[in-house]
């Protein structure tokens, strides 16, 4: 597999070897792609809660009883979710 990358992220990927935290290229491009599976995964279980929230906001308006959560309150909850390891 071959792939090309900008001038600026061939440095990144450069300096990160040359600071010794890492054997190669390979090494940090594995590293990067494995953080980039991490922050996929945050952003679904972020997405769950979020629409979890909506369906139980919508079930209560539904049933004539108001949610006492601010958009505020709800997307702090979704922000500051558990994350995954």
């Amino acid at each position: 597999m071959n792939i090309s990358l900008t001038a600026e992220l061939e440095a990144l990927v450069k300096a990160k070897v040359d600071s010794g935290l890492y054997n190669n290229a390979s090494e940090v491009i594995r590293e990067a792609l494995r953080l980039l599976h991490e922050a996929d995964q945050i952003k679904s279980l972020k997405m769950e809660i979020l629409k979890k929230e909506l369906k139980a906001g919508i079930e209560s308006l539904e049933k004539g009883n108001g949610n006492s959560k601010t958009i505020e309150q709800i997307a702090n909850e979704v922000l500051h979710a558990p994350e995954t390891d």
